[in-house]
């Protein structure tokens, strides 16, 4: 009976490609799918840090290959899936990891009041920072699974992993653009898993909670002393277990969702929040 079970989370021979192969959260994950026998391509905007997290992968016994890609760029997104058919086959799992913040779509205070001045208000924000951020995590969601999912609707077989986060479910203050593009995200994973059921795609997301990443460090840790803000001193106090999130912590929940595990699941947002969503005073 347990190796039956075991035989269920096995991705042995399977092909993945993952946007933002070269960050922190996602090169975690292909690290450990690339132990697991999956073949990894590693797409990210920058080629050094794809090339480098590819290198790992190879390093610990697996199977990489490193593309730079840009998720906004069709073209570019053409070309990947294109090459890594050729490599090893249509890729059978995606993981929608490209995405991030950007300062220009982000307050500097948590509430607006009129009577104190703020370096960077709701009014201060600019439009061309707030698409930015939404394109990224949202359009660049869209665009690759348009591109890479036509060939799993065509085999009958795949399964898409988007990232979305802890404020999809509930809006953080000051990240306005990031909380809006992340709950479409969460938003879309339904919908499309509903559009491909018929299809043989399965398609869910993981909702991470607090990781310190180089994203969320300007807003969580000061430059100067390296000490954690009063924010992120409010993160700690909020999440029951104590700790931001290792990136590490998301493997378990990923392989679950991209492995036959999780054959009849399709459409859940799954929080990796040490459980944040969950408290209340």
């Amino acid at each position: 009976m347990n190796n039956t079970i075991l035989q269920r989370f096995d991705l042995d021979g399977r092909t993945v490609a993952i946007t933002g192969g070269g960050g922190a959260l996602c090169g975690a994950m292909a690290d450990a799918l690339g132990t697991m026998g999956v073949k990894v391509a590693v797409l990210d905007i920058s080629l050094e840090k794809a090339e480098i997290r590819a290198q790992a992968v190879i390093g610990s016994g697996g199977t990489a290959l490193a593309f730079a890609c840009d998720v906004l760029d069709p073209i570019q997104l053409r070309e990947c899936c294109e090459a890594i058919s050729s490599a090893w086959g249509p890729p059978d799992l995606l993981i929608n990891g490209a995405g991030g913040n950007d300062p220009r779509g982000s307050t500097s205070a948590d509430f607006e009041e009129p009577a104190r001045a703020t370096a960077q208000s709701f009014f201060d924000l600019d439009p061309a920072g707030f698409r930015h951020v939404f394109d990224l995590n949202f359009m660049g969601t869209f665009l690759t699974t348009q591109i890479f999912s036509r060939g799993m609707v065509a085999r009958g077989r795949g399964s898409i992993v988007n990232i979305s986060s802890m404020s999809a479910f509930m809006p953080l203050t000051k990240v306005a653009a990031y909380s809006a593009a992340k709950a479409a995200v969460s938003n879309f994973t339904q919908w499309l898993a509903v559009h491909f059921s018929h299809a043989g795609v399965r398609v869910n997301a993981l909702a991470p909670g607090f990781f310190m990443t180089e994203q969320l460090r300007f807003l969580h840790i000061d430059s100067a002393t390296g000490e954690l803000l009063p924010r992120a001193r409010q993160v700690i106090a909020h999440t029951p277990m104590g700790r931001y999130g290792r990136p590490d912590d998301l493997v378990g929940a990923l392989v679950w969702l991209l492995s036959d595990a999780s054959e009849f699941v399709t459409g859940v947002v799954v929080p990796i929040d040490g459980g944040f969503s969950s408290y209340s005073i």
